[in-house]
């Protein structure tokens, strides 16, 4: 009697890790989904991206606050957030004041959630010229894009980036 209740609880323990692994596995799946079903989608939102990048490196506040949402929030390193138009112009004139950059970006991750929503993951290596100063320093982030499909086109609804030093 006692060899069969610990086969029985054996039995029972090796369904139950194997059905928690299958789980997990299925679950594993979802972030790993960067498989662009629709080639348009990709290319609307490399198509965003690129014209932000762009406007960073040109430090043009008007083309970089253009790919944004109109909701949209930016959450910079170091400084405040900037939520909605208004604020995003503001705080990318006041990062162009003070900072010329000269980066190159490359997009690592495409993950689409549902038709309107996807996230970005993108590196950028390069240099800052620090306008008060003269100095030149290096610049390396990892940057972070939730993107939405508003009327048609792919903006960034929230941004957010660190140093990867």
């Amino acid at each position: 009697m006692k060899t069969v209740i610990i086969t029985a609880v054996l039995l029972f323990s090796v369904t139950a890790c194997q059905k928690d692994i299958k789980q997990k596995k299925d679950n594993s799946a979802i972030p790993n989904s960067t498989a662009m079903e629709n080639p348009t989608t990709k290319t609307g939102i490399e198509k965003s991206l690129h014209i932000y990048f762009d406007a960073l490196n040109q430090s043009n506040a008007e083309q970089a606050v253009g790919q944004y949402t109109s909701d949209g929030i930016f959450m910079p390193a170091g400084l405040p957030t900037a939520s909605g138009t208004s604020e995003l112009t503001t705080a990318y004139k006041n990062i162009f004041q003070a900072i010329q950059l000269n980066v190159n970006f490359k997009i690592e991750e495409i993950v689409t959630l549902d038709d309107n929503t996807a996230f970005v993951r993108t590196q950028s290596n390069g240099t800052q010229l620090i306008h008060a100063n003269g100095q030149k320093t290096e610049e390396l982030n990892r940057e972070f894009f939730l993107m939405k499909n508003e009327n048609g086109a792919w903006k960034i609804s929230r941004y957010m980036f660190n140093q990867t030093r």
